[in-house]
């Protein structure tokens, strides 16, 4: 169990470390930066998240491993997100989604901001063929627009 949390964290510090050193990767990522301090950005996310129709399946803190392996933060969490019913649906049509289902919204702290940032959900359609299943990620792709919507907004 040890050695698959090592992996998730390293997998979330990969995702970290590639929505910051590589912007061009827009089209994979999506990123949103709020002058909200960690715990204002979180309840924003969990409340737009929920009025999107959306469960938050788990939060997870990873920061205690990340300051372990020397990262300067002391506010990292992931948070998974997905309608149940949905996610079991392409899990038991698409084995291969599994791994990445549920969605995942990291949010981190960043000197006076909090950065939210998530693997844009039409990479998971590439993964399919099925054209009237790809419609779900499409609208998943415009609700996190949507709720990182939500979140600049929050800024005003």
């Amino acid at each position: 169990m040890k050695s698959l949390m090592k992996i998730f964290i390293r997998y979330s510090a990969s995702l970290l470390m590639l929505a910051v050193a590589l912007p061009s990767m827009a089209n994979d990522l999506l990123m949103v930066r709020t002058q909200q301090t960690f715990p204002e950005a979180m309840l924003t996310l969990q409340t737009s998240i929920k009025d999107h129709g959306y469960e938050i399946t788990r939060v997870q803190r990873i920061d205690i491993g990340l300051t372990g392996m020397g990262y300067k933060t002391d506010k990292y969490r992931v948070v998974f997100v997905g309608k149940p019913k949905e996610i079991q649906y392409l899990v038991d049509k698409y084995p291969v989604l599994a791994a990445y289902m549920p969605p995942k919204i990291s949010i981190f702290a960043e000197h006076d901001e909090t950065v939210l940032v998530t693997a844009n959900p039409m990479v998971y359609a590439e993964m399919i063929t099925d054209e009237k299943d790809k419609v779900l990620f499409r609208r998943w792709e415009s609700d996190v627009y949507s709720v990182f919507d939500d979140i600049r907004a929050a800024d005003d």
